[in-house]
């Protein structure tokens, strides 16, 4: 299966537009609005770090774009989405309080 495929095929997880991210929060329960609001605390801060990151995770995760397709509309390789897609995974997660996303292949 694809990377995306794997993420958007999991229990609870779902492509989001990031225009529909208050209407998801204002629907979801207390602990799935605040896990909403710490991802978008912890993506504010890897945007000072590093934007680009930022955009693959946008493409990625919310808009449920491929690495192809994200590597076309950000204009890099497949190689580097797929190098900073895992680096920002990583880096996110240990943000929100964990120790390392799922494994993807």
């Amino acid at each position: 299966a694809e990377p995306h495929e794997l993420l958007t095929h999991e229990p609870g997880v779902r492509a989001l537009a990031l225009d529909d991210a208050p209407q998801i929060a204002a629907e979801a329960d207390e602990a799935s609005a605040d896990d909403l609001l710490a991802l978008d605390d912890a993506l504010h801060r890897l945007d000072a770090l590093d934007p680009r990151a930022v955009r693959i995770v946008e493409c990625r995760y919310f808009a449920g774009l491929t690495i192809a397709e994200t590597a076309e509309v950000l204009d890099l390789s497949t190689a580097t989405i797929k190098r900073e897609w895992a680096v920002a995974r990583v880096w996110l997660f240990r943000e929100m309080g964990g120790m390392s996303p799922p494994q993807q292949d």
